[in-house]
């Protein structure tokens, strides 16, 4: 119930400075990123739109990590998932790394362009956090 509740702060706060921007998400980014015991870490991802989803790849350390992302967008006032979209400023992305490694992210666009969110591998209680910054 506390990892919950810790979660449900962390997204208000995240939704709470969520730009008005909207930049398309596609394109390359900086990661710097929290891992779960606090270390820290930092690479690069890749956002490109295929179809109706997202493809996401990063590369921490090396180490490649491929996702599946939707997309949200304002339509009429509110924040609408649908089919990827220019307009997204949202996204949710369940990625995998090698056979046995899994989890999920949520990214938010700020009003300064950057992506603020958060993840946690499959299976894990504690939620670590990360930021891309667009190196284009």
């Amino acid at each position: 119930m506390k990892m919950l509740m810790k979660l449900a702060s962390v997204l208000a706060a995240l939704l709470a400075f969520a730009s008005l921007a909207f930049a398309d998400p596609q394109g390359f980014y900086i990661v710097n990123g929290e891992n779960p015991d606090g270390s820290e870490y930092g690479g690069t991802v890749s956002v490109e739109r295929t179809g109706e989803t997202y493809a996401v790849t990063w590369d921490i350390g090396g180490t490649i990590f491929e996702g599946t992302a939707l997309g949200a967008a304002p339509v009429k006032g509110m924040t609408i998932m649908g089919p990827a979209d220019e307009n997204d400023y949202v996204l949710t992305v369940g990625y995998v790394s090698g056979p046995d490694n899994f989890g999920i992210a949520y990214y938010i666009e700020q009003d300064d362009g950057t992506w603020q969110g958060i993840w946690a591998f499959g299976g894990s209680d504690i939620v670590a956090t990360e930021s891309w910054v667009r190196a284009e």
